[in-house]
């Protein structure tokens, strides 16, 4: 075979080890958004996609298409294969697009970006978001292919794919995610490699069928496991440490909303270190209403799930079905405003149970199993709309003669997790209610417990002691902890209640919000905020239906219900109920909350907001993280200047020698390779002030060393003479007098620079960035 054939051999696997290279880095790019988006067709079309993109342009310079041309083929093959998948309707021939596809696309384009704006994760890709995941792999692939292939500049590519990995992490902070790390840094690295070696191409030597290959570079592979090893540690051990991004917001015109989490994932939104408004509220009810926004009744043992069953379609002014309640009930309809300030959500907040929600824009559906509101293509953001209740008033002796339960719930309000014992749990709630002689006395007496001084509201607790979830393992840890925050009172509430044969579900929603001095239209209007967000259990009554209840302890209402007795004073509510005396009072009474309840100074929980206390524990353990990764270049570099001057000591001239040109290029002077020991010492006595005897000493024993290694042996003996020698000890003084002086004759901030970011451990004294003086 010839010498250019076989080169071109080469230059094809090189090529080819490269376009496989890229398609990983693909691949690790895309594969954090599987924690944020439910894996679906969206995935293996993005990633066949990218496959046939990198083939085709692989394909292409085999034949040696110019590269501009591989780019545009990629591209055009790119835009027929989506209009093929996602557009053939309104296609020529199916693959071809028209000026209908063209138009057709900014519309699918923007339905994609709106669920990702409004919806919650984990996102169920729709046709729109599919489209725009699949069509972003592609793009980003001929980006990549073009960047890294044709131009051959790897590090750009690789800052560009870090950047699009970060996008899901910052979109929804979550844990390192350690697998999709790992992977990123394995296909960079590979990547990076292959680009390399694509640069070790052998020459044909004069023999034909002979190769001559270059030698291969030491220590490739040790060094990329190293860098490799290095950002594993730092991601594991620098990221737990820096404090929780605040809250995304518009109040200044810039990024997104507030937005909610409706799997129960509360704990990070709660430690925020920053509260700000998100709704207004005003009511005709005597309290302000607490504003769900979705339930979750499906628990698995590991993670409640939210309700997303039955959504009907909704139009502004539609009529909610009616409660359906006991004849006996009496029934109060009350009013409510609600105007979304800073808020971006794809559920939209309510009070319960409503009947009617009147003013939205956009296209909304309603749930009427738990009788929320929801959408696919509108933001809750900016809305202004009223929503009407009528919430069913029993008698305390009315709700004590019912039974928890109905006919008509789903049977997920009811399962309890058969894999996972349950021992712990069910007897602590049968603990808890052994003399309560009803199911309602039951809920009563767990409400009264979680309230109670057994327990405490706490941010720190749960991440503390390990159980910063919802499942059953975290209901364990916080029920022998005795410490948590509303996520671990209500689930733990919930399981109780199952347990005791009770239906239950939990709530995501915001607590009532308090007094802004406003009035509107005669009503007082409420401000609710972020760090408002909460939780709280539901049980169903047979004929009553879902009744709240507030166990977390220090936030809220504790629900009660006065007995027929007590009269009910006029609250504002129309009572739609024919017949009945008003003779109950509303679920959550105007009445003070017992003081034996009411929160203390000393409570952290008093506002659902991070403490100060558990903020400045973060602030101070990010400030040692960041100490310790700012002293690690300074404790380096003196721990080499110290081994450099105990060679020296030891009767090394090179090594006392070799930390003054180090000392050097610390302090910035240049320390070029070209100049000879003599010039550069007299350079250093001249221009920096370094000891004249000290440096004679050193250039003495380096050209003894260099030109006459017999006689240096016997200043490595301990022996010497002033003209051209030194003892070990006098080397290493030699050098650490030259060290002080040109520490003394440098700028201020050269020196403090020289201390935290030493240039000598990544610039090689005589190197060609050592050759230049560096200016401050």
């Amino acid at each position: 075979m010839s010498s250019p054939d076989v080169t071109r051999r080469v230059h094809r696997r090189a090529d080819l080890r490269l376009t496989v290279a890229v398609l990983g880095v693909v691949v690790a790019a895309i594969a954090p958004l599987v924690r944020v988006i439910e894996p679906g067709p969206w995935l293996l079309g993005a990633v066949l996609l990218a496959t046939a993109l990198l083939a085709a342009g692989y394909l292409a310079r085999t034949r040696r298409v110019p590269a501009v041309a591989v780019t545009g083929l990629q591209a055009g093959l790119w835009a027929l294969a989506l209009t093929a998948v996602f557009f053939s309707d309104t296609a020529l021939l199916g693959v071809i697009p028209t000026p209908e596809t063209v138009r057709e696309v900014p519309v699918v384009v923007s339905a994609g970006m709106n669920e990702i704006f409004v919806g919650a994760a984990p996102l169920d890709a729709g046709r729109a978001l599919t489209f725009l995941l699949i069509a972003a792999a592609g793009l980003l692939t001929v980006v990549l292919d073009h960047v890294v292939v044709t131009a051959r500049l790897p590090l750009l590519a690789a800052v560009g794919v870090v950047a699009v990995w970060l996008v899901p992490a910052i979109a929804v902070p979550r844990g390192v995610d350690l697998a999709a790390f790992a992977l990123l840094a394995v296909t960079l690295l590979f990547l990076l490699r292959a680009e390399t070696r694509t640069r070790e191409v052998p020459a044909a030597r004069a023999a034909p069928g002979r190769m001559q290959t270059p030698p291969q570079p030491a220590g490739v592979g040790a060094t990329a496991l190293g860098i490799g090893a290095i950002a594993v540690v730092v991601a594991l051990t620098v990221t737990p440490l820096l404090p929780t991004p605040a809250p995304r917001s518009t109040a200044a015109g810039i990024g997104p909303a507030n937005t909610i989490d409706p799997s129960l994932n509360l704990g990070s939104d709660l430690r925020q270190p920053a509260s700000e408004p998100v709704l207004n509220v005003r009511t005709n009810a005597p309290v302000p209403p607490y504003l769900r926004v979705t339930t979750l009744s499906s628990f698995d043992g590991e993670q409640w799930q939210p309700d997303r069953i039955g959504a009907l379609p909704f139009e502004d002014g539609t009529e909610i079905d009616e409660i359906e309640v006991d004849p006996a009930l009496r029934v109060t309809a009350y009013r409510t405003t609600i105007e979304v300030t800073n808020l971006a959500s794809a559920w939209l907040p309510v009070s319960f149970p409503a009947v009617e929600v009147a003013g939205l824009e956009g296209e909304w559906q309603w749930m009427p199993y738990n009788r929320t509101v929801v959408s696919q293509t509108t933001s809750s953001q900016g809305q202004s709309y009223e929503v009407v209740t009528h919430l069913p008033r029993p008698t305390r002796e009315q709700i004590r003669a019912t039974e928890a339960g109905g006919t008509a719930l789903r049977d997920a309000t009811s399962v309890l997790p058969d894999d996972q014992p349950l021992d712990v749990i069910t007897r602590t709630a049968q603990e808890v209610t052994a003399g309560a002689e009803n199911d309602y006395d039951r809920l009563i007496a767990l409400q009264s417990w979680f309230r109670g001084p057994d327990f405490t509201y706490s941010l720190r607790a749960p991440v503390r002691y390990g159980f910063d979830g919802s499942g059953i393992d975290a209901i364990e840890g916080f029920l022998a902890e005795r410490g948590g925050y509303c996520v671990h009172f209500a689930s733990a509430f919930a399981v109780m209640a199952r347990t005791l044969g009770m239906p239950s579900r939990i709530v995501v929603g915001y607590l009532p919000g308090t007094g802004n001095g406003r009035i509107v239209e005669g009503q007082t209007e409420y401000q609710v905020n972020s760090d408002q967000l909460h939780a709280w259990p539901e049980v169903h009554f047979d004929g009553i239906g879902w009744v709240p209840f507030e166990p977390t302890k220090s936030l809220g209402t504790p629900t009660s219900f006065l007995p027929e007795r007590v009269g009910t004073p006029e609250d504002g509510g129309e009572d739609i109920t024919e017949g009945l005396e008003p003779t109950a009072a509303p679920a959550r009474p105007v009445e003070p909350i017992n003081p034996d309840l009411a929160p203390d100074a000393a409570d952290p929980g008093a506002s659902g907001a991070a403490t100060p206390q558990g903020l400045s524990l973060i602030v101070v353990l990010t400030l040692l993280g960041l100490l310790v990764l700012l002293s690690i270049p300074a404790v380096a570099r003196e721990v080499r200047r110290r081994r450099r001057l105990a060679a020296a000591a030891g009767g090394d001239a090179a090594a006392a020698w070799l930390s003054v040109r180090e000392a050097a290029v610390d302090l910035g002077i240049a320390v070029p390779a070209s100049e000879s020991p003599r010039a550069f010492g007299a350079r250093l006595v001249a221009e920096h002030d370094a000891p004249e005897d000290a440096m004679d000493v050193l250039v003495a024993a380096i050209e003894r060393q260099a030109y006459a290694p017999a006689a240096s042996a016997v200043v490595s003996g301990g022996r010497g003479d002033a003209a051209g020698g030194a003892d070990g000890r006098g080397l290493a003084a030699a050098a650490a007098s030259v060290h002080s002086a040109l520490a003394r004759s440098a700028a201020r901030r050269r020196r403090a620079l020289a201390v935290v970011a030493p240039r000598s451990l990544i610039v090689r004294p005589g190197s060609t960035y050592a050759t230049d003086r560096v200016t401050t």
